[in-house]
């Protein structure tokens, strides 16, 4: 792996800011065991900071554990580190579910949580249009600016929201790493532990 290391410059680099609505992807080799190969769909992204959601990381709750809800059978994801014991959604329902914000397209985040249970249970919400998250990915003013000089992440366009709504698309980082061609589409085939090539 030495050898390999010298003939490959293991740094990622941006071309794209990080704005609502982008991705932002891992490096592979980032030292996290929260965010170790995530892609996190940005929600909203300002002068005050930036949010958003994990979406390939998941936990074994089921969403009728939480009191009130009515039986979907869905998979949950860790949205993030903060505020873990909150739940919250992403959904393609658009004015159906009200309040809701616009994050790109036809994907928004929120809504009137008594109205998503009403929907919920009389079957209107089918399985690739909501999914939920157990906490958020949060940044302060410029921390993720940092980040990104110190090449922890990489920014990508969403190819299609199917991919962000799909919650079986277990193989989203290394797809989005392929895609993005050259030395990242070699990224995508690294082994967790780079110590183990």
């Amino acid at each position: 792996m030495r050898i390999f290391r010298a003939m490959i410059d293991l740094n990622v680099y941006n071309s794209l800011e990080p704005q609502k609505g982008r991705l932002l992807i891992t490096e592979p080799f980032l030292d996290s065991d929260y965010f170790h190969r995530t892609v996190i769909l940005l929600c909203e992204h300002n002068e005050e900071g930036t949010f958003g959601f994990v979406l390939n990381k998941y936990v074994d709750i089921a969403l009728s554990d939480f009191e009130g809800i009515p039986e979907f059978d869905t998979r949950i994801s860790m949205g993030g580190p903060v505020s873990t014991k909150n739940l919250y959604y992403i959904h393609t329902l658009g004015d159906k579910l009200p309040g809701s914000i616009q994050v790109v397209d036809n994907l928004y985040a929120g809504g009137d949580f008594e109205i998503l249970k009403e929907l919920i249970a009389s079957n209107q919400i089918a399985h690739n249009q909501i999914r939920f998250f157990l906490g958020y990915s949060g940044w302060v003013e410029k921390q993720l600016e940092g980040e990104l000089k110190n090449n922890s992440w990489l920014v990508a366009d969403i190819k299609s929201i199917d991919d962000v709504m799909d919650v079986e698309y277990d193989n989203i980082w290394a797809d989005y790493m392929q895609a993005m061609g050259g030395k990242y589409k070699a990224f995508a085939h690294f082994p967790k532990d780079a110590s183990l090539n």
